[in-house]
């Protein structure tokens, strides 16, 4: 029985790497999330047969655990709108590092109880022990982290410090927390290890609160190659050969992407996590002479009907908004003028990575007509208008330009060299990041304020009625 299943572990591990194979590119997303959720089928009903669940009390609370935790899944999964997504990321993220906390805490109890006072470390192997504390600090930290990072994409908390000289806070907590782990290692009392825990949530927290919105996504990012890694670790801690790998491929997986992604807004992941910019609204950066100049959405779309190439720039005005299928109802219309439409997307758009081809693939933009920056920024110069909706700080001269700027330094599309810029905005404020925008005081760029939902609709309406 133990042969079968390890051997259904193996399975499952190996399902969960062909479905992330699979997560790399939207036409095949899809399928990758339906083979990783067959190997996590596989894997749950394999714990079932595990030698350590012992006992009709143990399947009984496994089945309940089960109803509980996949009737939440589902029920929040059919409720939350795609500008909601971020958060459940960020919460999913969580409770996936508060597992492998939990899983550490258990097993770490279990070997004080049984270590008297000698110490975890002499009943569970040095290994082992110092593997399950890694895993304790690394999921407890990602779980209190990606709370806070959820309370603040919700904007249910918007504090950008808890105390003065935050930083140093920091510093003390992750030493507290080191020398704990230590104390832990060596002893057999149940109390340290509660200290351990309190000091390794503390940490996350602190560590997250100082971090602004715009950096969300690298953060979301990270937690989850944090979970990634806990959960490894946890697996080698119950000698458990899917935990192990799956932990692992999600752990390198996060890392890359994170990396990715920081290397797309030229900052160092130090810098982010730790330099607190976007915490709180910047002053105004720009000393940019000129003042916006604000169009009809009736004007914005005979432009475009009008013109030869068209790119489409969106941004998280767009998922507040839900104006996605009204966006490719006009990109259809526009195709019927024999205009040339094409989706530029930053790596970090929206509130997570991805975000944005996650819209575009609701409303059923097809693949072939989304670039990622680095395919696009070179055609911009030849484009006759660029539409800009709910984007700010991926289409900042500034991050080119002003070195005073907090975004300098950041690569960003390169809208300001197409011909004609409109810019659909809510209102006149800086975005999400609170850094002045100098396109909108460009002579090519034209705003068009309102309700995304709203001026799309109108702008369908106008190339309708040419």
């Amino acid at each position: 029985m133990d042969l079968a299943v390890q051997l259904s572990y193996f399975a499952a591990a190996v399902l969960f790497i062909i479905g992330l194979k699979a997560m790399s590119s939207p036409v095949t997303a899809r399928r990758g999330v339906m083979w990783a959720g067959v190997g996590m089928v596989i894997a749950t009903v394999a714990t079932l047969f595990h030698p350590s669940v012992e006992g009709v009390s143990n399947v009984v609370l496994i089945f309940i655990a089960i109803v509980i935790g996949g009737g939440f899944a589902w029920y929040t999964a059919i409720k939350v709108k795609m500008t909601e997504m971020p958060q459940m990321v960020a919460v999913y993220n969580g409770l996936g590092g508060g597992s492998a906390g939990a899983i550490a805490a258990v097993s770490l109890l279990q070997g004080a109880r049984a270590a008297d006072d000698t110490g975890v470390a002499t009943q569970m192997g040095s290994d082992v022990a110092v593997l399950a504390l890694l895993g304790g600090v690394i999921g407890s930290v990602a779980f209190s982290g990606s709370m806070i990072a959820w309370a603040k994409l919700d904007e249910r908390f918007k504090k950008s410090t808890l105390v003065e000289n935050h930083q140093w806070w920091n510093v003390g907590l992750a030493v507290l927390t080191l020398l704990l782990a230590v104390w832990v290692y060596h002893t057999g009392s149940g109390f340290p290890i509660l200290l351990f825990f309190i000091a390794a949530l503390a940490l996350g927290i602190f560590i997250t609160v100082p971090i602004g919105g715009a950096d969300m996504p690298v953060v979301i990012s990270l937690f989850n190659a944090l979970t990634g890694l806990a959960v490894g670790f946890k697996g080698y801690v119950l000698g458990n050969l899917a935990l192990i790998i799956a932990g692992t491929v999600v752990g390198a997986a996060g890392m890359l992407l994170t990396f990715l992604m920081a290397k797309a807004m030229n900052r160092s992941l130090v810098n982010i996590l730790f330099s607190g910019f976007g915490a709180a609204p910047a002053a105004a950066q720009s000393d940019e002479e000129g003042e916006m100049r604000e169009v009809g959405p009736e004007d914005g779309a005979y432009m475009m009907a009008y013109a030869d190439r068209v790119i489409i720039v969106p941004g998280y005005g767009l998922a507040v908004a839900q104006a996605q299928h009204k966006l490719w109802e006009m990109v259809e219309l526009l195709h019927k003028h024999d205009v040339d439409v094409k989706f530029a997307i930053h790596p970090v758009a929206g509130r997570m990575p991805g975000h944005m081809n996650v819209l575009l693939a609701e409303a059923g933009v097809p693949y072939d007509m989304i670039f990622d920056m680095d395919e696009i920024n070179e055609e911009f110069e030849g484009t006759d208008v660029v539409l800009i909706i709910g984007a700010n700080d991926v289409v900042n001269p500034a991050a080119r330009e002003d070195e005073s700027s907090p975004i300098y330094g950041m690569p960003i599309l390169n809208v300001d060299y197409a011909e004609n810029v409109l810019v659909v905005k809510r209102g006149r404020g800086a975005g999400f990041s609170g850094v002045e925008n100098k396109l909108f005081l460009r002579d090519n760029t034209r705003m068009v304020f309102g309700d995304a939902q709203k001026v799309v609709g109108e702008m369908v309406q106008t190339v309708k009625g040419m």
